[in-house]
């Protein structure tokens, strides 16, 4: 028998399907967007709820009480959020891709995303502090 995140991502179940969850907050950063080519930019910006340390929100369960407009992935919507980072668990499992090696579910601890430098530890800047998020586009593929 397959391991869970090794199934199609409509068999998951709801449990299932927040575990495939890397943990790297990358899906967190606050994103720009050219109103003409609508072409997404990334910032350095963590969301306010992010633990930029965990690279988990802080408040998941009540994050669209406090950040109305945070996006909510659905095994159904995950195929239009091409945003998301080319490592991200959800975007690789739809495509039919393994997980990384760093991923948690493969190596057994949470840290190795960190560890592997694919989470936003180390690199971003906590909303309140950012300013102009024009000042804040990074170049950096997530």
């Amino acid at each position: 028998m397959n391991a869970f995140w090794e199934r199609p991502l409509e068999s998951l179940d709801r449990v299932e399907w927040e575990k495939l969850c890397d943990g790297c907050g990358k899906c967190c950063l606050h994103k720009l967007e050219d109103e003409v080519t609508g072409e997404v930019f990334p910032t350095n910006v963590a969301c306010r709820l992010l633990d930029r340390g965990s690279g988990r929100c802080s408040n998941y369960r009540q994050r669209r009480a406090f950040v109305p407009d945070c996006i909510r992935l659905t095994r159904a919507g995950v195929d239009r959020f091409e945003w998301l980072p080319s490592t991200c668990a959800y975007r690789l499992r739809a495509a039919g891709e393994p997980l990384p090696s760093w991923h948690h579910l493969i190596s057994g601890d949470p840290e190795s995303v960190h560890r592997a430098g694919q989470s936003t530890r180390g690199w971003t800047v906590a909303e309140q502090d950012a300013g102009d998020l024009e000042q804040h586009i990074v170049d950096r593929e997530l």
